[in-house]
């Protein structure tokens, strides 16, 4: 090896570069660098070189080592603190989701018992449509009629119970502030006769007569009769029949248009007597 170190430089020496030249010193190190001694002054350098890098290695292998481990310290304590948080955050939730869960059962029981009442009334109310509604009785007015007293159109009509002759009935009913009926309409004529009760022959008393003149019949006002409502075949005077009266039987078939009777004066008979509602 040094032989050939020694050709390469005799070569250089050779063949000089007329630009570069080697100083008389290298030469002279190379030169007495021969031999064991010399081998082994070339080869320190790189011993030391290679110690060198190995504890540079070493070094950094301990600076990796000690950096992994802070790193992995701080990604542990990281992970603990992720964990830590999602933790707290896990409960939060929980706590959240058990709040509504409550929350959810209590407005379920409102809306159970709300459902309840809202039944309760629907069937109170079934129950007041189906009861009939009570009967209001109206509170009576007060008639302008006395007592016993019927009003119709303005008057008053009074049905006797017991009887008098024609002319002592007029009196009872002066007395009392009005005169025996007269009567002048259909309407009127059926009024007085629906008041009278069926019987075998009820006569009453009502004020016409022709006492002055025979057929000439007239109300007890002195105003003279104009038609009638008199049975078939009357007034026929049969037996000094001078006032008139009113009758009601059993018989269905009569009518109150064709009710009125002539018969003598002095026949006791139930009255009706007529007063306006002003002479009460």
């Amino acid at each position: 090896m040094s032989a050939n170190r020694e050709g390469m430089h005799n070569n250089l020496i050779d063949e000089p570069d007329n630009d570069y030249s080697i100083p008389e010193v290298q030469y002279s190190v190379f030169k007495n660098a021969g031999g064991k001694s010399g081998q082994r002054f070339y080869q320190e350098p790189f011993k030391v070189a290679t110690a060198c890098l190995t504890a540079f290695c070493l070094i950094l292998l301990m600076i990796l080592v000690v950096t992994s481990i802070h790193s992995g310290k701080g990604r542990s304590s990281d992970q603990d603190s992720l964990s830590s948080a999602s933790e707290t955050h896990m409960q939060t939730v929980c706590a959240n989701v058990t709040a509504l869960t409550e929350e959810l059962l209590t407005v379920k029981k409102e809306k159970s018992e709300l459902e309840r009442e809202r039944s309760q009334l629907k069937d109170k109310i079934t129950r007041l449509e189906a009861t009939p509604a009570p009967c209001t009785t109206p509170a009576p007015t007060k008639s302008p009629c006395p007592e016993d007293w019927k009003l119709f159109n303005g008057s008053c009509y009074y049905i006797s119970v017991f009887g008098r002759s024609w002319s002592d009935s007029q009196k009872y009913c002066k007395k009392n502030g009005g005169n025996l009926a007269i009567i002048h309409t259909a309407e009127e004529q059926t009024f007085i006769w629906d008041l009278l009760p069926r019987g075998h022959w009820n006569a009453y008393w009502f004020g016409i007569n022709d006492e002055k003149v025979e057929d000439d019949w007239y109300w007890v006002d002195g105003t003279k009769l104009v038609g009638g409502f008199w049975e078939d075949g009357e007034p026929n005077n049969h037996i000094n029949e001078d006032c008139g009266y009113i009758i009601k039987t059993d018989v269905l078939s009569r009518v109150a248009v064709k009710s009125w009777y002539d018969a003598p004066c002095h026949m006791s008979l139930p009255w009706i007597c007529e007063k306006t509602t002003e002479s009460t």
